[in-house]
């Protein structure tokens, strides 16, 4: 089994241009598992772990209703934004600047095949992450992702996941929102949730604005103890 983890920080890019790169890993492993198994070799599968800032997108999954997005194609203009339908689970998210999305693209054969614990481990992360910060947070029974304040009238949601799997590789991720621009989540429901608001851990702190690379390396911890995992850090993209 291979641990290593090859992390990127890809920066300020595109969504479809990011999305692109997902595919291409994603499918490089699995042509490496196919093949393994067809020639029955043993060649290591790779794992990667992509950090980036999107501007302003709003991505349906391959589950989620069209009418939780509340404005037409021309707000989204006027807004600076883009609008993609895409092929992991959940329903209508948000990502823009000011907030950490990543995109682990694992061989979950390298660490365990179940992928609620994969999930389970991804708001972990983020839930020990954010402990640091002395923020509180936790799960909320039957919706994925990191919550505040879960069984009162004051729920928030602060971090949205959605991920893709196909013969235990994965890809997508989650979306931690740090300094984010709460406005944008007006224009839709919140992963079809109703009734129930979002916030950003700015807000939480009451600080203009967080140090998001500090907050990148948490995650980055947290992740390589939960996933047991070797870090190997890429600077070119």
């Amino acid at each position: 089994m291979n641990k290593k983890v090859q992390v990127q920080d890809l920066g300020l890019k595109d969504y479809k241009k990011t999305w692109d790169y997902q595919e291409q890993l994603f499918q490089e492993t699995l042509d490496l598992k196919i093949r393994n198994r067809r020639e029955e070799l043993n060649l290591e599968t790779p794992n990667h772990f992509l950090f980036v800032e999107h501007p302003h997108v709003y991505t349906l999954g391959k589950s989620g209703d069209i009418t939780n997005l509340l404005v037409d194609e021309k707000v989204l203009v006027d807004k600076g934004a883009t609008f993609y339908k895409i092929n992991r689970g959940g329903d209508i998210t948000y990502h823009g600047p000011g907030q950490i999305v990543g995109y682990p693209i694992l061989d979950l054969d390298n660490f365990f095949t179940d992928i609620h614990k994969y999930l389970r481990f991804l708001e972990e992360m983020v839930i020990l992450t954010l402990d640091e910060y002395g923020i509180k947070s936790e799960r909320s029974p039957g919706e994925t992702g990191v919550w505040l304040d879960v069984g009162t009238s004051f729920a928030r949601k602060i971090c949205a996941m959605g991920v893709r799997a196909s013969r235990w590789v994965t890809m997508h991720g989650f979306a931690l929102n740090v300094n984010a621009d709460l406005g944008y989540f007006d224009l839709m429901i919140p992963c079809g949730i109703k009734g129930k608001a979002v916030t950003s851990l700015n807000v939480e702190l009451g600080k203009k604005e967080v140090d998001m690379e500090e907050v990148r390396q948490k995650l980055l911890k947290h992740f390589q103890v939960l996933f047991e995992a070797e870090i190997n850090k890429k600077t070119e993209v």
